[in-house]
């Protein structure tokens, strides 16, 4: 028995459809009961923040999709590493042979408050003694479309960018990623760095989005950012991300979406094309 989180959520919903679709048994944990009715599977409601309802959705599962959005932090500390490392060991108590984490690009303990709080987990969960599986995408296509991070925000790709190239990924392929490691035979414990098949500009990607592309110095991003109310923690954040996407950091592009799911992953035409689902 599978169970996975963040089920309504981005990559959720791909994955419940492909595990669905290959009629495999699986439970969606979902926060809203009306949610997960739309969803069509098996669903049991629960929290991160409620560790008795994950304990009781977890009985039985042998395997895990750890995925939970970020939270606004608390005197400095990420909630996600609490919700998610308790997670992990209520999955250990319950008999959870592996978990499959999504994770953010190549995190570290010196990264951004968001992306370090990632790499609290993978290590906790590494000494956890579980089976595990790190799925690191770079950033999504489905980014500007969705969320404040800014990407296409007001009609035009506006940030900090550069000429900086980055393999956005479809979330489509990530949950796809998800599913194999999930329904296959053991892998062992691994880390997957997941992108796109192609590293664009942001200039690039305006122009297929058919909008301006805005190329702002930091301090102009960071005070549109603020202005329309984001808190400094996540303004900060953002401001080392456009330093990390404007340097290269994300332009590298993996083999790895063919060598699990045995097809490229989708272009970024191809993302647009699919009605950006």
């Amino acid at each position: 028995m599978i169970l996975v989180t963040g089920a309504t959520g981005t990559i959720g919903r791909h994955l419940v459809r492909a595990l669905a679709e290959s009629g495999t048994r699986f439970r969606a944990l979902v926060r809203n009961a009306a949610k997960g009715r739309e969803l069509g599977c098996e669903c049991v409601v629960g929290d991160f923040d409620d560790p008795a309802s994950m304990a009781a959705a977890l009985r039985g599962v042998d395997r895990l999709l750890l995925n939970s959005g970020g939270a606004l932090p608390v005197a400095g500390q990420q909630p996600m590493v609490r919700q998610q490392t308790t997670a992990i060991d209520l999955a250990r108590a319950a008999g959870v042979a592996h978990v499959v984490k999504v994770s953010a690009w190549r995190p570290g303990p010196g990264a951004k408050l968001s992306v370090r709080a990632h790499w609290e987990i993978e290590e906790h969960l590494k000494a956890s003694g579980l089976g595990w599986s790190m799925l690191q995408p770079t950033g999504y296509m489905q980014n500007f479309f969705t969320g404040e991070g800014g990407f296409a925000h007001g009609g035009a790709v506006a940030g900090p960018y550069g000429t900086g190239r980055v393999a956005y990924i479809d979330a489509y392929d990530v949950a796809a990623c998800a599913a194999v490691l999930l329904t296959g035979a053991s892998r062992g414990s691994a880390t997957y760095a997941l992108t796109g098949p192609e590293a664009l500009t942001h200039g690039e990607i305006a122009g297929k989005l058919g909008v301006p592309f805005r190329d702002l110095p930091a301090q102009a991003a960071a005070a549109e950012l603020r202005a329309r109310g984001l808190p400094d923690w996540f303004v900060e954040d953002l401001l080392e991300l456009y330093a990390e996407l404007a340097s290269g950091g994300m332009a590298e592009v993996t083999t790895v979406v063919r060598e699990l799911v045995g097809r490229e992953p989708r272009t970024f035409d191809e993302f647009l094309a699919m009605g950006v689902g």
